[in-house]
């Protein structure tokens, strides 16, 4: 249990001590400096510690705020400050500082929690300070500073400020207006009987995996039924978010299982939906426009994060563009017009939920495509633009970021020896762009059962390992992963649609979805600052080069049919490997707590 030291004389009246305790802390009490140094070193080294002075008046929910968010090491209000174990040892110095004479703050304030935050701060240590918006927290100095306090604690309804903190500032239309009205208080349902926001993900995801079933059916019954239930899977997949922001129940696990069941789930669906297709009346086979949508889609998701990584902490990071952009923001309908276009997952959903059940999954398909595609035109353009006219200097951190998510496997090493400098004057992305130009096309010019893939493929590899030859710190170089992932996703596409048997393309989805779960697993860890899946890793699954070029071979030496079980193989075996290491990191890892606020597109 963790354990809060109240520091000075108890005030009468005050619930302080209940509060503390309804928050989960074990409470003592110190009447000095001192003491509360001698109580701080008596806490379990393994548990948080918390100091607060006995005279704070304000919100429970301030101290919650505070207190009890597990991402920060160190964090403080008024009249309160806590560390977890890894932050311990400078909150031990700070206090020591307070008790050693002459060694104190020298600052007049008379809360000896806030000069235990002033000494933090001279020690250079990160101390977190939430947004406390109308929240009252205070120690105030004397009995009128008091009661006016505890009058401004009186005026504030807490809890209607805790249901709108849990709610996203910035969220699309949809999830605004039709969503979040009313799943903040499914969240605060689930706090009050226990639940976790990790049981809230698991449930969304049954949920829409039980939606894929009813769209695998084939009947219209069936179709609606998957609608609606896909719908509810999203309401649980908001209510998960805000459950952890009303609670404050943060973690690593959690936000990695957030961000990769949104993709199961989604992609799951798009197969019921290619099942159903082909068990319907009609027999329609869509299964190439399931992983045309699913390639899509993870394109799109890959160009937002490599131009996020490789901005993440540039310097001078200005450009005309996003200076318009801003101005945008603030001018009423533009803001809403904007968040729609790129076809967030609120609208995307509802799109798939209300196509699905009025009309057929071709239809559904070509209109996601569609409305994918514009989406993907704009997001991407408008990076462009701003990365062309922004003067930002890219760190090394943004260029090893762009490197990881490249997963160029040991074909690209191999070359790179080879190479030994790379070539010089590269314009890095056009390089990798003429590449999967190259493979793709090799691919659907010829017949099944060609060799000109395997032509286009060796090209690929080596035009691959020229673009990342060099730190990937060039103004465009975050289009390079985004191509890469074109490239590699795209040949499979074509060559099992050339392969023209039952099973190909559902083959090719599997192999595509558990490649791109390898991806979205990188982009996880980086963004947790956990650092990319190991080498090992990379080699084992070949990377994106060794891949495409093993499937350009498999389609140029077997049979169709052959090739169809060759698929189905390796996208099992690239499945139990990537998810076996992804589990076992994710469970233990010690990344500090965090949560994904959701796709940015």
């Amino acid at each position: 249990m963790s354990t809060a030291i109240v520091t000075g004389q108890p005030v009468p009246g005050s619930s302080l001590e209940n509060d503390l305790r309804s928050l989960g802390f074990d409470v003592r009490v110190a009447e000095d400096a001192s003491e509360a140094e001698t109580l701080l070193a008596a806490a379990p080294a393994g548990e948080r510690v918390a100091l607060v002075d006995a005279g704070f008046v304000g919100h429970q929910h301030a101290l919650r705020l505070g207190l009890t968010d597990p991402r920060f090491g160190l964090s403080a209000v008024p009249g309160a400050v806590t560390a977890q174990p890894a932050a311990r040892q400078a909150l031990t110095r700070a206090v020591a500082r307070e008790t050693f004479p002459g060694g104190g703050t020298a600052l007049a304030v008379d809360s000896l929690t806030d000069r235990i935050v002033t000494a933090l701060d001279a020690d250079g240590s990160e101390v977190h300070r939430p947004e406390l918006g109308s929240l009252v927290a205070a120690v105030p100095a004397d009995p009128q500073a008091r009661n006016e306090a505890r009058q401004a604690v009186a005026a504030v309804d807490e809890e209607a400020v805790r249901l709108k903190s849990a709610v996203k500032s910035r969220d699309g239309f949809f999830t605004t207006f039709f969503i979040s009205p009313y799943s903040r208080y499914i969240a605060r349902w689930c706090a009050r009987r226990g639940l976790t926001p990790n049981q809230v993900t698991t449930a969304s995801l049954l949920t829409a995996l039980i939606a894929a079933g009813c769209a695998a059916t084939g009947t219209r019954a069936g179709f609606v039924a998957a609608g609606v239930l896909l719908i509810a899977s999203f309401v649980l997949d908001c209510t998960d978010g805000q459950l952890a922001r009303y609670a404050l129940k943060y973690s690593t696990l959690g936000a990695w299982l957030d961000a990769t069941f949104d993709r199961a789930k989604e992609y799951a669906y798009y197969a019921g939906l290619a099942l159903g297709a082909a068990r319907g009346g009609g027999h329609d086979d869509v299964w190439a426009l399931a992983l045309g949508a699913m390639i899509l889609q993870t394109c799109r998701h890959v160009v937002d994060f490599s131009f996020n990584e490789a901005n993440h902490d540039a310097t001078a990071n200005t450009s005309p563009t996003a200076a318009l952009s801003d101005r945008l923001d603030g001018v009423g309908w533009t803001v809403w017009a904007r968040r729609m276009i790129v076809l967030p997952i609120g609208e995307r959903w509802a799109l798939i939920a209300v196509l699905t059940a009025a009309t057929t999954p071709r239809i559904t398909f070509y209109v996601l495509l569609v409305g994918c595609a514009v989406a993907a035109t704009y997001t991407t353009a408008g990076r462009v633009l701003r990365s062309l006219t922004r003067k930002a200097r890219r760190t090394d951190r943004a260029a090893g970021a762009l490197a990881d998510l490249a997963d160029s496997g040991p074909l690209t090493e191999v070359v790179q020896r080879v190479l030994e400098r790379g070539l010089p004057g590269l314009a890095v992305p056009a390089v990798a762009l003429a590449g999967g130009a190259a493979v793709l096309a090799c691919a659907a010019v010829t017949d099944f059962g060609s060799a000109l893939p395997v032509i286009g493929a060796l090209v690929y590899v080596l035009t691959s390992a020229f673009a990342v030859a060099r730190p990937l710190k060039g103004a465009l170089d975050w289009l390079v992963p985004p191509f890469f992932r074109a490239a590699e996703y795209g040949t499979v596409l074509i060559l099992a649609a050339r392969a023209d048997v039952n099973g190909a393309l559902p083959a090719a989805f599997g192999l595509v979805a558990a490649v791109a779960y390898h991806h979205y697993d990188t982009v996880y860890r980086i963004r947790g600052n956990a650092g990319a899946p190991p080498a090992w890793l990379v080699r084992v699954i070949g990377g994106h080069d060794g891949r495409t070029l093993l499937v350009a071979v498999l389609a140029a030496v077997l049979t169709a049919a052959q090739f169809t079980v060759a698929l189905t193989v390796l996208a099992v075996a690239v499945a139990l490997v990537v998810l076996a290491e992804s589990i076992r990191f994710w469970v233990s890892a010690g990344a500090p707590a965090v949560h994904d606020e959701g796709e940015s597109a």
